[in-house]
């Protein structure tokens, strides 16, 4: 997916589209726990794995075993049946969580099994049909009242988010938007008004995917965010060894992987999750 969009001249697209009075907590839970890894001198390690992959309740046991060994954070897939932006692994694993009988409101169940079994700071990443079918103020209800922090939405940008940004408001969820190598810097300064806990930095174009080098311009686009003004940005896309993670932590806030803990659960079930968070946390 591409953040970029043609902007038109004149008032910054912020002061345009930007409801009057949207805030972000710098002192969320979210914020919080990235603040406190930069302070102890390591960037946060946020895992993603799908809710209910292969089951819902083996994909219950996969999250707290993330959250038990070194996650810092960790994103909540939802399953979706037109998976345009993930790669064949991620999308192998949402097909049989469909297959298996997934429906949305199982991800409340999983939020709410790590939010009581980990330390981890559990946020749900969807794309926004889910959303909208359920309902935007009740979903984002039942995601505050199962423990979650937040909500990352890939294909929903700021410019069309006037009822999320009332939800998020009205539940005291965090916004995490994301931005890519093509954004402007307009785009990016839109961005960072409208998120909050953190802004999701796109290491490389394309489709998500383990891959054997981080993207060279993701130091440079995580510069380009600060200099917007992002308080903590943190990078994905392509991540799925521990040197990457200490590569990019050397100028992110946090480090995200998803596809080799998909692969992993995968493979081994939880417990090899566990041992991939592990080492990717420095643990083993």
């Amino acid at each position: 997916m591409s953040t970029t969009r043609h902007e038109t001249p004149g008032a910054d697209l912020a002061s345009r589209l930007l409801p009057p009075g949207l805030s972000a907590d710098p002192g969320s839970r979210l914020a919080a726990r990235i603040a406190e890894c930069r302070d102890q001198g390591r960037p946060a390690l946020v895992g993603y794995l799908p809710a209910g992959f292969p089951t819902v309740d083996e994909s219950i046991e996969a999250a707290v075993a993330l959250g038990t060994n070194g996650a810092d954070v960790i994103e909540i897939g939802i399953p979706y049946s037109d998976p345009v932006m993930d790669g064949p692994v991620i999308q192998h694993a949402t097909t049989t969580a469909l297959a298996n009988g997934f429906r949305v409101a199982d991800v409340f169940r999983v939020v709410r099994a790590v939010a009581e079994r980990t330390d981890a700071v559990p946020v749900v990443m969807t794309y926004w049909n889910p959303v909208l079918q359920m309902g935007v103020d009740t979903f984002a209800r039942r995601l505050a009242e199962a423990g979650g922090a937040g909500m990352i939405t890939p294909d929903l940008i700021p410019d069309e988010a006037r009822e999320w940004f009332a939800a998020s408001q009205a539940h005291g969820l965090d916004r995490i938007f994301l931005v890519a190598p093509s954004s402007s810097r307009e785009r990016l300064d839109l961005v960072v008004k409208a998120a909050s806990g953190f802004v999701y930095a796109v290491s490389v174009m394309g489709v998500t995917g383990a891959r054997d080098a981080v993207s060279d311009v993701a130091e440079k686009l995580v510069a380009d965010t600060r200099a917007a003004g992002a308080q903590h940005v943190c990078v994905g896309l392509g991540v799925s060894r521990r040197e990457h993670v200490e590569e990019i932590g050397a100028y992110a806030d946090g480090v995200i992987v998803g596809t080799a803990l998909v692969q992993a659960l995968a493979d081994g079930g939880p417990e090899a999750v566990g041992a991939l968070a592990r080492e990717l946390a420095g643990r083993a």
